[in-house]
């Protein structure tokens, strides 16, 4: 199945005249003006196409179902994160038409016989994987974060089509030893594992792995209490006025996402007392005001062009782009000028007005648009823009986008029994 973006019209022609022109060189194309509608649809359309077309779609291969890392870079190379975006995807790809719902029901059970024959270390799976048979690729780690990533889409089309795909996405969740990844000295989520290194880093700041501690307390048969979720630093600061709220150690905005595009937050406090729902706002804004600060120094960040996360830039992929605050100082964060559309579209439910503000100005960029939606990121400083599109920054617009507009996935997974029981015995409490 091909899926190809709405294009808007192209002008009505015209009667030739001869006229006499001076030329001018700066002179460009004026964009035909689009509703926020129309923009969101053909992200919705392309991010959803790009998880339907850039997986294994062979139903005889060992690895069909798995979902490339990025395209076209890396050819042959899956993410696991990015396989449990495209999973969930199906979701959003049944309900808003893209394929029936037999089709996504074919696809996500292949795609989870395909994980249950996939090597596995205690249940947990390597970060990067082959994308023809599933086997390790690059010696990448076993990652706690991207199986979480995972196993979030597997439980969301088990809870979503039942039957034999929930019998499925049960088993590979009930065979994850969560207790296994844990430092039981610190009480912390190791984040990395190699047979080779053995274990390595921690989850010791706030960041984007809240889902994790949901997913392990919320497990029958390998369960793990609140204490790590109690225990990483919950470090508060502010960007300029703005009210104080809990960041991550490069302000990276994917950071407020991520749990948030699966995990309904909104009218929930933990045990101590923290909102994390309004904490992402706070952070989208605190990313909005640092852009509009810079509007006149930078050619790119400015109230049309805000929210800098980990993404592709000049020289390559880069894991440090964020906004203040930062690290203890407001020294860890790096920017360049560079900013990925995935930024403030994935706030689109802290943040709407901004978000669909910024989201009107990247559809006049057309070298930022591609058959998959927008691209990874721009720079205009540098007269740059990305040749790819990434897995997971697709999966965090197209999730969010459909959380906007009907609370989608967060209608589905706010009844999964395994999100619940994890929220109510981290001591959330709420709706």
């Amino acid at each position: 199945m091909t899926l190809t973006p709405s294009a808007p019209p192209s002008p009505a022609p015209t009667a030739t005249t001869t006229l006499t022109l001076t030329p001018t060189p700066t002179a460009t194309p004026t964009p035909i003006p689009a509703t926020p509608e129309e923009v969101i649809a053909y992200e919705m359309q392309g991010a959803f196409a790009y998880f339907w077309e850039q997986a294994n779609t062979d139903p005889n291969s060992p690895g069909y179902g798995l979902v490339r890392d990025r395209y076209p870079g890396s050819p042959g190379i899956a993410s696991i994160a990015a396989t449990g975006f495209g999973l969930t995807a199906l979701i959003v790809g049944v309900e808003k038409g893209y394929i029936t719902r037999e089709e996504g029901y074919a696809r996500a059970l292949g795609t989870l016989q395909t994980l249950s024959r996939m090597e596995r270390v205690e249940g947990f799976y390597y970060h990067f994987v082959n994308l023809s048979d599933g086997k390790r690729a690059w010696q990448s780690e076993v990652s706690s974060i991207d199986t979480t990533l995972l196993m979030a889409g597997v439980l969301a089309v088990g809870q979503y089509f039942g039957g034999e795909v929930q019998s499925l996405a049960q088993d590979l969740y009930d065979a994850i030893n969560w207790p296994w990844f844990l430092d039981e000295k610190r009480q912390m989520f190791y984040m990395a594992y190699r047979p080779e290194e053995g274990f390595g880093g921690y989850w010791d700041f706030y960041a984007e792995q809240l889902l994790l501690y949901i997913l392990a307390a919320g497990s029958e048969t390998h369960p793990v209490g609140p204490k790590p979720y109690l225990t990483f630093t919950r470090h508060y600061a502010r960007y300029g006025d703005g009210r104080p709220f809990i960041h991550s150690w490069f302000g990276s905005i994917f950071t407020y996402q991520f749990s948030h595009a699966w995990i309904d937050f909104r009218g929930r406090l933990d045990p101590k007392g923290v909102d994390w729902y309004q904490n992402s706002v706070e952070a989208s804004l605190a990313h909005y005001r640092f852009a509009e600060a810079l509007d006149a120094k930078y050619l790119t960040l400015g109230p049309d062009a805000w929210g800098l996360t980990a993404c592709d830039g000049p020289k390559g992929y880069e894991g440090r782009y964020g906004a203040p605050p930062s690290g203890y100082d407001n020294r860890a964060h790096f920017i360049d000028d560079t900013v990925p559309p995935a930024g403030a579209i994935g706030s689109i439910i802290f943040t709407p007005e901004q978000s669909l503000r910024a989201m009107l100005n990247y559809y006049t960029l057309e070298p930022l648009k591609g058959p998959y939606g927008f691209k990874d990121a721009y720079n205009l400083s540098q007269n740059w823009y990305a040749t790819d599109v990434i897995g997971i920054d697709k999966g965090i617009t197209l999730l969010m986008l459909a959380n906007y507009e009907s609370g989608l996935i967060h209608r589905v997974m706010m009844d999964e029994p395994h999100v619940r029981s994890g929220l109510a015995n981290l001591g959330f409490t709420g709706p």
